[in-house]
């Protein structure tokens, strides 16, 4: 009868299979008696390896620290036309700050270009001044007509083009992946996700909902980068 192999630990290469833990390092490939004692072929072994690398590679920021674990500067980015939520978010030494966070805000009374240019020249100044390696934005989005989908399509294209422009990674992840790695609960409300990201970043107020959305998107794929067996991001 085959046994379930969970990861516990990428970085050590700690498995469970069944009810047994082992520690085998991924660095160096463990002795085939070890892996037959426990019901897994070299093979079966093998691919698991392979598998959890590749996601690391995927995932991983462009920095990493003199311990290994990635470092640098996650843009989270939340997109619309009148009100687009952005949220920088920095790793060093295994902890999260928030860099710099805010909405970039136009008023209804301006044109959608206007309000395009306004977008495209903020995104342009935000990643000048604190040099993002990674950018995330929210996989999926629901609109109630096709004019507020065209719009929002609009102000993420908009956004999606600075950002490819200035060389950055550009991630996705689904609303309902975000809230469940910030909250534990896929269908959590936005004043739960606005708490939630305060406590993880020991911001001193709790932030609106669209910068919270924001910062939520980069520690989001934080996590995805430094536990790599739980990733919810996805590059595009």
């Amino acid at each position: 009868m085959p046994l379930d192999v969970h990861l516990i630990d990428g970085a050590s290469g700690f498995f469970a299979f069944g009810g047994l833990c082992v520690d085998f390092p991924l660095e160096n490939k463990p002795p085939s008696g070890k892996l037959s004692s426990v019901g897994i072929s070299s093979r079966a072994y093998a691919e698991l390896e392979a598998r959890l690398r590749r996601q690391k590679e995927r995932s991983a920021p462009q920095a990493v620290s003199s311990h290994g674990t990635p470092e640098g500067v996650v843009l989270g980015l939340d997109p619309s036309l009148r009100g687009t939520g952005y949220g920088l978010v920095e790793r060093k030494a295994d902890h999260l700050h928030a860099v710099a966070f805010g909405v970039v805000r136009c008023p209804r009374d301006w044109s959608r270009t206007a309000c395009l240019a306004t977008l495209v020249r903020t995104l342009h100044e935000l990643v000048a001044q604190h040099r993002p390696q990674v950018a995330v934005l929210e996989g999926l989005f629901h609109a109630r007509n096709v004019r507020t989908a065209l719009v929002m399509g609009e102000a993420r294209g908009a956004a999606l083009g600075v950002l490819a422009g200035a060389g950055l990674e550009i991630y996705e992840i689904p609303p309902r992946r975000v809230k469940l790695a910030i909250t534990g609960h896929g269908a959590a409300g936005k004043q739960a996700v606005a708490r939630m990201v305060t406590r993880l970043l020991d911001l001193t107020t709790i932030p609106g909902p669209d910068e919270a959305d924001a910062l939520a998107l980069a520690v989001a794929h934080w996590q995805s980068c430094c536990h790599p067996w739980a990733t919810v991001s996805r590059r595009i």
